[in-house]
């Protein structure tokens, strides 16, 4: 009788988890219609706003030390308060902002706001970091418990794929709808329209958040560690190692983010459109390759795939120096960039699993994206005093830029990935070639997107035939 009891109560928590995982799929989803609409377009909005070179890396600097920062309240707020609480009210303060941001470009096309404009957005931006950075450490040791260790891979990575695949569709469409809008003289609109389109995403996600299953927090008081402790311990461990190497990689790629945006827009003079096609055809990528990659990681471990993210991303800066042809960005940077940065960030992601117990991942995850933060701060401030200071007659300083942050990136591959063991262990069975491994599945994942647009081509014509029967 009680075997019983034990045993429904196990079958009625994993199918409150495997709901949560859907559910967990359908608030990314609406998340991404936030970042689409949203953040991808922050930077654009900012020079519509007429801000500098300085202003920029401002933009992307102050807004991931604060962003960063708030982690670490929020991992201390999930041994106060429950997991659901924190996210709950993260996300849905998180989502108002967007209003606000939607606000300053009223008060800017009603000539009410005008030269502080670019400055105010900084700070509004920051202050939206700040809230919605708050659930990071709950919603990661949340997704922790629910997903099984053995299927992170598979699981993230396919939740990867259909977010990006959302992503893809609705930046395309914001792009085309801002450039109609900028035709016709109202580009200040056009973002106001987006911003409503990300509050609306993030709200929606907000109702996802109300309908998952929060499991009893496992965070312990012990288990607090101050960030102080955190850092004179991380050179001498693993997952010390690994958070520097990650810090250092965010420090020398966030010389370069912030201006690839300013390059197409200021320098090149794409349209709205062209410039999200460059943005987006690197997600396209993504898409393409993360299946692989969450198959790769489960199979020859972490390591192996921040090995393979590591020798692709120091190239993807490096390909910008040769033209500004839009067709050649998008085979050739983009393509390096979406494959490489795939890899790289589901390996950091399921590392931070792998090596921190349940107890800690809160506060670890927090200190991980603390040093992160403080990487893309570092790499931003001195990106943009380098952008708006320095002159060079040899190139153009863009372009020198991208080329510091290619150099930088590979010496930091160079120096830490042989310093990082892998935590999992791996079976002999999975010790062949990761090589050889590539080459033979690496066509797969395009076959299973071909098949996904081939099935959804053949269901549209199966309902107009349908149609024209009923008709």
């Amino acid at each position: 009788m009680v075997k019983r009891v034990v045993s429904k109560i196990i079958d009625t928590e994993d199918e409150k988890k495997k709901k949560t995982l859907d559910l967990s799929i359908k608030e990314g989803s609406a998340t991404a219609f936030m970042s689409s609409a949203g953040e991808t377009y922050i930077v654009p909005y900012a020079l519509a706003l007429n801000a500098n070179n300085l202003q920029i890396g401002f933009l992307t600097s102050f807004v991931n030390l604060f962003g960063s920062s708030s982690q670490v309240l929020g991992s201390k707020l999930s041994y106060k308060y429950q997991r659901k609480k924190i996210i709950l009210f993260s996300v849905l303060l998180q989502s108002l902002m967007w209003l606000v941001i939607l606000g300053l470009g009223i008060l800017v096309w009603k000539e009410i706001i005008n030269g502080y404009a670019a400055s105010i957005l900084v700070v509004l931006y920051c202050v939206y970091a700040i809230i919605g950075n708050i659930s990071g450490p709950s919603w990661f040791s949340l997704m922790g418990e629910l997903v099984p260790s053995r299927h992170r891979g598979e699981y993230f990575s396919r939740r990867n794929k259909i977010i990006s695949l959302i992503t893809l569709i609705a930046t395309l469409i914001s792009a085309i709808f801002l450039d109609y809008m900028k035709g016709m003289g109202l580009v200040i609109a056009g973002f106001a329209g987006l911003f409503l389109i990300a509050f609306l995403g993030r709200f929606v996600s907000f109702l996802f958040f109300t309908k998952h299953y929060y499991p009893k927090n496992k965070a312990k008081k012990d288990s607090y560690f101050s960030f102080l402790q955190f850092i004179k311990r991380a050179p001498g461990n693993n997952f010390g190692k690994f958070v520097i190497f990650v810090g250092l990689i965010n420090l020398a790629t966030n010389l370069a983010a912030p201006f690839f945006a300013v390059y197409m827009l200021n320098e090149l003079h794409y349209s709205y459109v062209w410039f999200t096609l460059v943005n987006l055809s690197s997600t396209i990528f993504t898409i393409w390759s993360i299946p692989l990659w969450g198959k790769i990681g489960d199979r020859f471990g972490n390591k192996k795939l921040l090995e393979i993210g590591g020798l692709l991303i120091p190239f993807a800066p490096l390909l910008w120096i040769f033209s500004g042809n839009p067709i050649y960005l998008i085979l050739t940077a983009q393509l390096v960039a979406g494959v490489g940065w795939a890899a790289f960030n589901l390996a950091s992601s399921n590392f931070i699993y792998d090596s921190v117990t349940p107890q800690r991942r809160g506060i670890c995850v927090a200190y991980f994206n603390m040093i992160n933060g403080i990487g893309v701060f570092a790499g931003a401030m001195l990106g943009g005093l380098f952008a708006q200071y320095v002159s060079v007659s040899f190139m153009n300083t863009f372009l020198l830029i991208f080329l510091i942050s290619a150099v930088l990136r590979g010496i930091v591959v160079l120096i830490f990935t042989p310093r990082i063991k892998e935590v999992r262990q791996i079976d002999d069975a999975h010790k062949e070639s990761v090589f050889k491994y590539i080459v033979v599945s690496a066509p797969r994942p395009f076959y299973g997107m071909l098949r996904e647009v081939l099935s959804v081509i053949t269901l549209s014509n199966r309902k107009s035939a349908k149609s024209v029967t009923n008709r």
